[in-house]
């Protein structure tokens, strides 16, 4: 296998996703390297979610591949290395907080320590009483910290996140913002998708511009704004987005 492929943390080529008639993907090239901070960007509909449940093995897709770490995405053997949560989290509402961070945890192979959970709750803004509550009882904001809680606890080399910061409250955003730049720091590959283009400017090294199935851009947010002269990033998205 080529070295340069086997690196990647993600590598999409060619991607191909219909929904009977309907494009949803384009011939997607993509790569993530080991480490990155890399953000999905586009409006509703561009494609980033399908991408993500294409490379999850959520979905089939027609055309291309995709590999994460070298190995086809359809292997288990791929998925083990990453975490996912979604946009619209739900767990058991049944499970107490402590029960589904548990299980979460030793369903991916792991110990789970009380200790860790505590810490990442208090990095999270997320009171520690949250661990004896049922799910039912969590607000939108506080089931959103927990499923990220217990995305962050799996320790995993890939973190992949559709929309994180959804249901977020200033402060929690904060708090999670500074999170995943911690575990950054500490090596981690993170691929997120987000709408809030501020939060990606801040966290991300590099960035993939979705529009209609296709990729506009890849490549640093200061790239994108120094391409259309734009101080900011949402408005030098707009533009590559509306192809001026």
């Amino acid at each position: 296998m080529d070295t340069a492929v086997a690196s990647a943390a993600v590598r999409v080529a060619g991607l191909v996703k219909r929904f009977g008639k309907r494009e949803a993907l384009s011939g997607v090239d993509l790569e993530v390297a080991p480490g990155e901070a890399f953000g999905l960007v586009g409006a509703n509909g561009a494609g980033k979610t399908t991408l993500l449940k294409c490379m999850l093995d959520f979905c089939a897709f027609e055309a291309g591949r995709i590999e994460i770490f070298g190995a086809p995405s359809a292997e288990a053997r791929a998925r083990a290395r990453l975490a996912y949560v979604p946009e619209r989290f739900l767990p058991p509402h049944y499970l107490r907080g402590r029960e589904f961070l548990e299980l979460t945890v030793r369903l991916g192979g792991g110990a789970y320590s009380e200790d860790a959970a505590r810490a990442l709750l208090g990095e999270l803004a997320l009171e520690t009483e949250s661990l004896e509550q049922p799910v039912r009882e969590l607000s939108k904001g506080m089931t959103q910290k927990l499923g990220l809680a217990g995305g962050f606890l799996l320790a995993r080399e890939l973190i992949v996140l559709d929309e994180p910061m959804s249901g977020l409250d200033p402060a929690s955003r904060v708090a999670v913002k500074t999170v995943l730049a911690r575990l950054r720091r500490e090596g981690r590959t993170l691929l997120f998708t987000s709408h809030v283009l501020a939060d990606v400017e801040e966290l991300c090294t590099a960035i993939a511009v979705l529009e209609r199935g296709r990729v506009r851009f890849r490549g640093a947010p200061a790239e994108l704004c120094a391409r259309y002269a734009e101080p900011s990033l949402e408005r030098a998205f707009l533009r590559c987005v509306h192809g001026e």
